[in-house]
């Protein structure tokens, strides 16, 4: 498509193109559906997607290979009176996987042990010592809930002591899988092709189809004409903000899954989930962007800087002041988390100052805290415009890593390549997101393999760079009208992006930095029409020095999204700025 403006080369050095040339002067029901088709949509299956609803967009839980078996298998456990164990991540796709088979379950007449890792001591995924102890605890059946895709030896132990694991996951697999009673994963490799058309989705979503699965397994034994079924429809909150904290892509069941699950949450049925809520100071009903900032990062904080089940004590209680106690304990750990976070961001940066022209920024260092490690991974990642892997280097010179990748560069098929290739002690994960454990003077070997495997993908990527543009506003259409017309399309995330507009042409105006290096200002149009402008973090950039060293008699096309400005109980418009380019 040819250039929005002729603009080809912005302040940020890419052109401006459309995601999807529409027609002019569109309605704001048109232009609803013309965010639509830009993100994939057909024409005659906009009416499914402009309201998302569950029953629109779930599949058959049998079409996932081992469903039915796990399934039953589970069935079996609560009819006998089993001992039933979860076992968990330490992240948010993890606890909450694990909150809704533990509330499901506990609403079926089991109680089942909850067990979650610590990252430091255990380590990602399951070990055989922890199965085999909750075999000794009574577990007869055990479900791994996003972990057990690469977990061989720690499944054949269990099988050993005699404990039937059932495993819901969502990262890569390999050719070959481990001996789980069940592996329930649409990216197994031998997935049928319904099933691997869920990809997409995170483990809270599996282990929401496991629960789908398990009720009609139930009903057709007769087992609800003594007892209510229970609601699983209710637990939608947690399979929101389970999905939008992994970064799924936001598409099909997964959007139905978000939209559904912000209408639960805001009925603050969940009394952990009403009480992060409250501990976030979050005063409306949470949005999608809530989910991913707010929310997600402090059920994370426990995990990465404090006690790893925190989340799912807080997700599972029934008792308002425990969870009060613990999402105030989540809040403080988030802010630990944040210090931590910004000295690990500050020495990898300077590292990877000298890695700019790499495929993949790899960077390692001692001292460097595990628990943010994945998050400045991302902030390299959105820094530099490239992959980027950050590494704890431990006391036996072994590291910890994780990395974030960017769109079209599979990061995670890499990862478990290097681990097959002898290069990682372990590794894998999905296309945006990765682990892995390096042996002792491995960093450059393996810094050679995953730049060479993924040089050619991320300089397709970035070539194929662009600012894509779904609109064109003079300064007074940036208004709170939009706003809402634009959430008709959302919710908005990984996969599914936000809509974003160039206005102008406009002067900037009052223009200065506040906060963490953010930029604010005024742009007004020649009809003196105006808006507030914000950009996050550029103060020290290309466009930051560029928006603060306008002369007022310059005129601009600013070019961002469009969002209420509700600070101080305002609301306006705003446009948080990610580019410009001179009128």
């Amino acid at each position: 498509m040819g250039t929005v403006l002729n603009i080809d080369r912005s302040i940020s050095g890419q052109p401006w193109r459309w995601r999807r040339v529409g027609e002019p002067g569109l309605s704001m029901d048109a232009l609803v559906d013309e965010l639509l088709l830009a993100r994939g949509v057909e024409r005659d299956d906009l009416p499914r997607h402009r309201d998302p609803k569950i029953r629109d967009f779930l599949p058959d839980p049998s079409c996932f290979r081992d469903m039915d078996k796990g399934a039953k298998r589970l069935a079996d456990a609560i009819q006998s009176g089993e001992t039933i164990a979860i076992f968990g991540d330490y992240d948010v796709d993890g606890a909450t996987s694990a909150a809704l088979l533990t509330l499901l379950l506990r609403r079926l007449g089991s109680d089942p042990i909850v067990y979650i890792p610590d990252r430091l001591m255990e380590g990602y995924g399951p070990s055989g010592k922890a199965l085999v102890e909750l075999q000794a605890r009574g577990a007869s059946v055990a479900v791994c809930v996003d972990c057990g895709a690469q977990a061989f030896e720690a499944l054949e132990e269990a099988r050993t002591a005699g404990l039937d694991v059932i495993v819901v996951d969502h990262h890569q697999c390999a050719s070959l899988l481990p001996a789980a009673f069940a592996l329930i994963n649409p990216n197994r490799l031998d997935e049928s092709a319904d099933g691997a058309a869920q990809g997409h989705l995170a483990a809270v979503g599996m282990a929401f189809l496991l629960g789908v699965a398990l009720l009609r397994e139930l009903r057709t034994r007769g087992a609800f004409e003594a007892i209510a079924e229970p609601k699983i429809l209710d637990l939608l909150d947690l399979v929101a903000l389970g999905t939008v904290a992994d970064v799924a892509r936001l598409k099909n069941l997964n959007r139905a899954f978000v939209t559904q699950g912000l209408k639960v949450m805001a009925g603050r049925q969940n009394v952990g989930m009403a009480a992060l809520i409250e501990a976030s100071r979050l005063v409306k009903p949470p949005s999608c962007r809530d989910l991913g900032f707010a929310l997600g990062p402090r059920i994370n904080a426990g995990g990465r800087v404090g006690k790893s089940d925190l989340g799912v004590r807080l997700l599972t209680t029934a008792d308002p002041e425990e969870a009060r106690t613990i999402a105030a304990e989540l809040d403080r750990l988030n802010e630990e988390r944040r210090g931590i976070e910004l000295l690990v961001c500050e020495q990898a940066e300077q590292q990877a100052a000298d890695q700019t022209e790499a495929p993949v920024i790899t960077v390692m260092s001692s001292g460097w805290h595990q628990g943010v490690i994945g998050i400045v991974a991302g902030r390299l990642k959105e820094r530099f415009g490239r992959p980027a892997i950050v590494i704890s280097e431990c006391e036996d010179g072994s590291g910890k890593g994780s990395g974030r990748s960017i769109s079209g560069v599979d990061l995670g098929a890499a990862v478990l390549a290097a681990k097959h290739s002898g290069l990682l002690l372990a590794g894998g994960g999905h296309a945006m997101a990765a682990g892995l454990t390096l042996p002792q003077g491995g960093l450059e070997p393996f810094r050679e393999f995953i730049n060479a495997r993924l040089a050619d993908d991320v300089e397709r990527s970035r070539s194929d760079r662009a600012l894509l543009l779904d609109a064109l506003l003079a300064p007074g259409g940036v208004a709170a009208a939009l706003c809402d017309a634009l959430d008709l399309a959302g919710p908005y995330g990984a996969g599914w992006p936000g809509p974003r507009v160039a206005a102008g042409p406009a002067r900037l105006l009052k223009t200065g930095i506040v906060g963490e290096g953010h930029v604010r200002g005024i742009a007004t149009g020649d009809d003196g029409r105006s808006f507030k402008f914000i950009a996050f973090r550029s103060a020290g950039t290309d466009l930051g020095q560029a928006l603060l060293e306008s002369a007022t008699d310059r005129r601009w096309w600013l070019a961002g999204t469009i969002k209420r400005d509700e600070w101080n109980g305002g609301n306006a418009a705003e446009m948080h700025v990610e580019d410009a380019a001179l009128a």
